[in-house]
């Protein structure tokens, strides 16, 4: 690996850290985006199925809100409703909607630095392409014929051209990946959301 890395030359070192990045947040928004920590199965079904769930214990309120995303959203609306003595059907969705595009910020995070990584890992393997040609053309030069230097700006080029559609390709595939789904989860809040606002105002008016 070391002597790719020394044959690819000083170019492929942007690429290698770029390479890093790219799988630091990929792991990262596996682990974020998983079921559990976005939308539980049952949680809205539990909360909602208790006789006053606005009057959840601090603790339990807590733990709910670091719990996952809708965790969050349910929090929000609970608290709002415990601390104003009246809450209209509008003002109540105001805050859902406010606390839920704060959770649709979390969920999108670090994707446009992926999708970035994406972009940007071919035109740094196509800067490595060109100093590599640069380095033929100088082996080339009349009276300072190099077969090493030759050799060695062919592999400049190849080896970077090679290392930024590997970094790219995966990089763009699971940016795509993510994206879709924060589409989908977004999708389950919404619904959620919805929920709990029929919740507390089951005729759809103003309270």
């Amino acid at each position: 690996m070391l002597g790719i890395i020394q044959a690819a030359g000083w170019p492929v070192w942007p690429l290698f850290a770029c390479s890093i990045a790219a799988l630091a947040l990929i792991f990262e928004r596996a682990y974020s985006l998983q079921t559990r920590r976005v939308v539980p199965d049952h949680l809205l079904d539990e909360v909602l199925g208790m006789t006053q769930p606005e009057l959840l214990h601090p603790e339990s309120i807590e733990q709910l809100k670091s719990h996952c995303a809708l965790g969050e959203i349910i929090v929000a609306g609970l608290t709002h409703r415990k601390t104003q003595s009246s809450v209209s059907e509008s003002d109540f969705r105001s805050v859902i909607e406010a606390s839920g595009r704060r959770v649709n910020r979390k969920l999108e995070k670090y994707l446009s630095a992926l999708g970035s990584i994406a972009s940007v890992a071919p035109l740094l393997g196509l800067f490595g392409t060109v100093v590599g040609m640069i380095e033929i053309f100088g082996a080339q030069t009349p009276g300072a014929g190099n077969p090493a230097q030759l050799a060695h700006g062919i592999s400049v080029a190849l080896y970077n051209t090679a290392f930024g559609l590997v970094i790219a390709i995966p990089s763009l595939v699971m940016w795509r990946y993510y994206r879709n789904r924060v589409d989908h989860f977004t999708l389950e809040l919404e619904i959620a959301a919805e929920r709990l606002v029929r919740h507390f105002y089951p005729g759809g008016k103003n309270q």
